[in-house]
């Protein structure tokens, strides 16, 4: 193998990878000379206590996104509706200007599919203000 494509190559863990970048594998995010580095998507391996929710509903969505159920239970708040990830591999898309918030009904693992990536949906951090 040559050294430009060993160079483009990344091989890591989901489950130790996720919490350096809160849960972000891949997207605008990383390091531009990073392989994981996108602009057209973002991948996300969340794993959730039960009980988390999210901090504060994502307003005026401007991406579409597929999550589906790894393990556990997981609860996806809509305008009008809840969606409730049962099983391993339910899933649900949703679409450009479709607010939403998320609760961990159990200890869950989702992955998360958006795209494009662009800044400016991250809830800051409290701890770091990032």
């Amino acid at each position: 193998m040559d050294i430009e494509a060993t160079e483009n190559v990344y091989v890591g863990n989901a489950g130790k990878d996720a919490p350096l970048d809160r849960g972000w594998l891949l997207g605008h995010f990383k390091d531009p000379g990073d392989v994981r580095h996108s602009e057209d998507v973002e991948i996300k391996w969340g794993v959730h206590p039960r009980g988390e929710e999210r901090a504060q509903w994502v307003r005026g969505e401007g991406r579409v996104a597929l999550q589906v159920l790894i393990s556990g239970r997981f609860r996806l708040e809509l305008p009008g509706r809840s969606v409730v990830l049962a099983e391993q591999g339910d899933y649900v898309v949703w679409g450009r200007g479709v607010d939403h918030s998320w609760y961990a009904e159990e200890d869950s693992v989702v992955l998360t599919v958006r795209w494009p990536s662009v800044p400016g949906y991250a809830v800051p951090d409290p701890e770091t203000r990032r």
